[in-house]
């Protein structure tokens, strides 16, 4: 183990809540940003998705109700 301590304070006088508080978060950081994958990404539902809807307009018609919401 290294000698050089965590943390170093150069201004001000924290108390040790504090400090506390400033070496959880950067434990936190630190193990988040070295062990393994990050986590998968939700797909999203074709209800919510929009960019199904992107690039269509909105056609007049028998249907259209269906049309306006449903992936083409």
């Amino acid at each position: 183990m290294s000698d050089r301590p965590l943390l170093r304070v150069v201004r001000g006088n924290p108390d040790d809540a504090e400090l506390a508080a400033l070496t959880a978060v950067v434990a936190a950081v630190a193990a988040a940003s070295s062990g393994g994958s990050p986590a998968p990404r939700r797909r999203t539902s074709w209800w919510n998705d929009r960019a199904t809807r992107l690039g269509t307009t909105p056609q007049p018609g028998d249907g259209a109700w269906r049309a306006s919401a449903l992936p083409r």
